[in-house]
C-alpha cells in the first residue's frame, strides 16, 4: 500500500498543474455544496425551533366580556393543541405599548379611548408543523367571539416557499458541480494514464495484475478528492468565521438565532463524499481505458 501511495504522490508531482486544477475544481464543488448544506442546516434548525415554540395570538371582538372567557378557554382546550394560554386585557396591552414606545412617540399618551382589542397568547405543544399550526389557527378563527388570529402566516408562508425553491435550486446546483468535478477528475486520470501508457504496457508484459496497475491511479483519485474536500471546507470555515458574527448580530434584533457551522457528522460525510468522488472519477476513466 505504501508503494501505491508513493507512486500516486510521484504522479501528482510530475503533473502538478493538471492535478492542481482537478483539486481546485473538486474544492470549488465541495464549497458550493457545503454552502447550501450550511444554509439548509441552519434554516431547518430555525424552522424546527419556531415550530417547537409555535405561538398563536388571538384578537377578540369589541363586545367580548370576562364572562365569556371560561367558555372560550374551554373551546380552545378542546382542540387539544394548547400548552399555555394567557389572557391579555386591552388595558394591559395599552400600558405595555406605552412603555415600549415612550421614548419614540407621544401620540399614545394623548389617547382617550383604548383602540386595542382584548387578546389571548397561546403557546402550542411541541413538534407542530406549520400546516398543523395553520389548521389550529383556522379552527380558532371559526369561534364567534374571535375577531382575528395571527401566527406569522404571512412571513412564514412566504419564507417556506422561498426555502423550498432554494432547496430545489441547491440540489440542482450541487448535482451540476458534482458532475463537473467528476468529469474533470476522470479526464485527469485519463491524461495521467496516457502519459504512463508505455509503462503500463511494459507492466502488463511482465505479468503485473490489473489491480497492481490500477491501484496508483485509484490512490491518486482518492488523494485528489480528499484534498479537494479539505480545501473546500477550510475555505467555507474561513468565510463563516468572517461573516457569521455580523449576520448573527444583524438578525438578533428580530429573532434570537445563532448561526452554527456544519455538524461534525456533516463534515465527515462531505469529506467522505469528496474522497469517493475522486475515486469514482478514476474508476469510470479506468473502466474505459483498461478493458
Amino acid at each position: 500500500m505504501i508503494h501505491f501511495v508513493k507512486k500516486a504522490l510521484a504522479d501528482i508531482r510530475s503533473n502538478r498543474f493538471l492535478n492542481f486544477i482537478t483539486i481546485i475544481t473538486i474544492s470549488l464543488s465541495i464549497l458550493i455544496v457545503s454552502v447550501f448544506l450550511l444554509f439548509f442546516e441552519n434554516t431547518s434548525r430555525m424552522i424546527e425551533s419556531w415550530n417547537q415554540g409555535g405561538r398563536v395570538m388571538i384578537y377578540l371582538k369589541n363586545d367580548f366580556t370576562l364572562d365569556m372567557l371560561p367558555d372560550l378557554k374551554k373551546k380552545i382546550n378542546a382542540m387539544g393543541e394548547t400548552e399555555v394560554m394567557i389572557y391579555i386585557p386591552k388595558s394591559y396591552a395599552l400600558e405595555r405599548l406605552k412603555k415600549t414606545m415612550s421614548s419614540q412617540s407621544t401620540f399614545l399618551k394623548t389617547l382617550k379611548d383604548n383602540p386595542l382589542p382584548d387578546a389571548m397568547d397561546i403557546r402550542m405543544k411541541s413538534n407542530n408543523s406549520f400546516e398543523k399550526i395553520q389548521k389550529f389557527a383556522q379552527s380558532i378563527k371559526a369561534i364567534e367571539i374571535v375577531e382575528d388570529v395571527e401566527y406569522g402566516q404571512s412571513w412564514l408562508g412566504r419564507f417556506l416557499k422561498i426555502f423550498n425553491l432554494f432547496k430545489i435550486t441547491g440540489y440542482a446546483m450541487c448535482s451540476l458541480f458534482f458532475l463537473i468535478a467528476l468529469f474533470i477528475t476522470a479526464n485527469t486520470v485519463r491524461l495521467a494514464f496516457y502519459s504512463r501508457q508505455l509503462e503500463v504496457e511494459i507492466m502488463r508484459l511482465v505479468g503485473a495484475t490489473e489491480t497492481f496497475i490500477k491501484a496508483p491511479f485509484y490512490v491518486e483519485g482518492l488523494l485528489q478528492g480528499f484534498f479537494g474536500g479539505i480545501i473546500g471546507l477550510a475555505t467555507l470555515l474561513i468565510s463563516y468565521l468572517m461573516i457569521a458574527p455580523g449576520v448573527t448580530q444583524n438578525i438578533a434584533s428580530y429573532i434570537y438565532f445563532d448561526i452554527r457551522f456544519l455538524s461534525v457528522q456533516m463534515i465527515l460525510l462531505i469529506i467522505f463524499g469528496s474522497t469517493f468522488l475522486g475515486w469514482f472519477g478514476c474508476y469510470l476513466s479506468l473502466k474505459q481505458l483498461l478493458k
